[in-house]
């Protein structure tokens, strides 16, 4: 590719979306198709907001603009690498998180659930004054939940140090260190005796077979932030077991288990799972309540 037969920005982004649609890029960590893709990495190399494209398109760029450009295109479509870790962040909702290769790439159903307070199975917001969340890793749902419960004080887990470490940037940048306390912890092991109005959790879930079957960009991923054993359940079960001692008497359990339903009934099919409505559909995320762990 000669650089100087590309001078706008029309051209770097007709030029990317080709090349990702070439080289059949996967996109899953935040962007829905090549073309979202070619404007994020177009827009935020130049450091152009990046809500508004269409001022821009027929911007004359300077030629070192064009070369920093196409080297980030160049890498988003040889190496695969997911786009968040070209760029250091990550976006969900209007919020932004700062991410490297030591934390799995925020994306969670749950988030979309976090701004109506999780409705209706909250039902005084207010009143919710204890959170833990298990496997934060970025801890950008710790973060989005300090915002929406005010009262709040949260417990955010993960067993990786590395995790912990991009975490910590992340609630500094939004000043919660006050409200979110990091734990490194296997889920519930070095956790004080306390109990919690709420538990939330992403957590590795992805089963053997597909983990075989995984695109390049979830490669780049720490894989243990991905692979929950043979059926995916690995760690859920221990998370729905350790629930119940944990929960206050009216406390909620919710966990996001994506593409897994058929092994989250097989597993947990005698508790009546309730399944939570997300743009996906309502296979991804599943609730029990205090009461029902209790009876298990």
């Amino acid at each position: 590719m000669n650089p100087n037969t590309l001078s706008t920005v029309r051209d770097l982004l007709r030029y990317a979306v080709t090349r990702f649609n070439r080289e059949k890029l996967f996109f899953g960590h935040g962007s829905a198709s090549a073309f979202d893709e070619a404007a994020y990495l177009v827009l935020h190399t130049l450091s152009l907001p990046l809500d508004k494209l269409e001022p821009f398109y027929d911007a004359k760029l300077l030629p070192d603009e064009v070369e920093a450009v196409l080297k980030v295109i160049e890498r988003r479509a040889m190496e695969r690498v997911p786009a968040a870790y070209i760029t250091g962040e990550a976006w969900l909702g209007d919020y932004r998180f700062t991410v490297d290769e030591r934390v799995i790439v925020p994306r969670s159903f749950i988030a979309e659930l976090i701004p109506e307070q999780f409705a209706p199975w909250v039902a005084d917001p207010d009143g919710i004054t204890s959170i833990l969340e298990l496997c934060t890793g970025s801890g950008c749902l710790s973060i989005m939940m300090a915002d929406a419960f005010p009262n709040a004080a949260i417990d955010a887990v993960d067993i990786s140090p590395d995790a912990l470490a991009v975490a910590k940037r992340n609630v500094a940048d939004y000043e919660m260190e006050d409200r979110i306390n990091l734990v490194q912890s296997d889920l519930y092991e070095a956790l004080p005796k306390k109990k919690y109005d709420l538990i939330i959790t992403n957590p590795p879930y992805v089963n053997a077979d597909s983990m075989e079957r995984l695109p390049q960009e979830y490669r780049h991923e720490p894989q243990i932030a991905l692979a929950g054993g043979a059926d995916g359940m690995d760690l859920v079960r221990r998370i729905v077991d350790g629930a119940a001692e944990r929960l206050n008497r009216n406390g909620v359990l919710m966990v996001e288990i994506g593409n897994e339903r058929e092994y989250a009934e097989a597993a947990f099919g005698d508790m009546e799972l309730t399944w939570l409505s997300t743009s996906a559909g309502d296979d991804m995320v599943f609730l029990l309540t205090a009461s029902q762990l209790k009876k298990r």
